[in-house]
């Protein structure tokens, strides 16, 4: 704990590994969560993943549990950082600062992920509603585009929300 307050960072709480540690968690609302594990490092990650479901935040472990298997278990987790054998004061801060920045790339990497899952999903829908109009109209595919696309400009909305209603219109008739 010196080492913390000596990197310059604030100690919010020391919390045990219970059942209550999700709602003590999101009370506290720290920036990190430090845990320090001796051994029975698979039981306390239950805790901590509950703890960090609903907001994810960067985790440092120390422990004294070197098995591979459990530092596997640890980072599918949402560990940032399984450091084993203690930690000298002097390099509290690097861990930290490696640990923050890799939980920062990992939500960077994961929204990109969700945005490409997300235009992928609208580029499907524009796809069916596009063939339905072809069918439906007796028209080509660069004539169907331009007229959905008319349609969202005219509304004001996005193209892939005209064509998931004119899914919806389809399905209903």
């Amino acid at each position: 704990m010196q080492g913390l307050q000596d990197a310059g960072y604030t100690v919010a709480a020391l919390l045990p590994a219970d059942a209550d540690l999700d709602a003590r968690v999101v009370d506290l609302q720290p920036d990190l969560l430090i845990v320090d594990a001796e051994s029975c490092v698979r039981d306390l990650l239950e805790h901590v993943v509950l703890a960090t479901r609903d907001t994810p935040r960067p985790i440092v472990l120390f422990t004294d549990d070197d098995d591979a298997e459990t530092a596997r278990l640890a980072v599918d987790a949402g560990v940032a950082a399984y450091i084993v054998d203690g930690l000298k004061p002097s390099r509290v801060k690097p861990v930290i600062e490696v640990a923050l920045a890799r939980f920062a790339r990992e939500r960077a990497l994961r929204a990109q992920l969700d945005e490409a899952r997300q235009q992928l999903s609208e580029r499907k829908t524009i796809e069916r509603a596009k063939g339905l109009v072809m069918k439906r109209l007796h028209i080509g595919e660069e004539e169907a585009y331009s007229r959905m696309r008319r349609q969202a400009m005219e509304k004001g909305l996005k193209l892939s929300d005209i064509a998931q209603r004119i899914l919806d219109a389809a399905d209903l008739l």
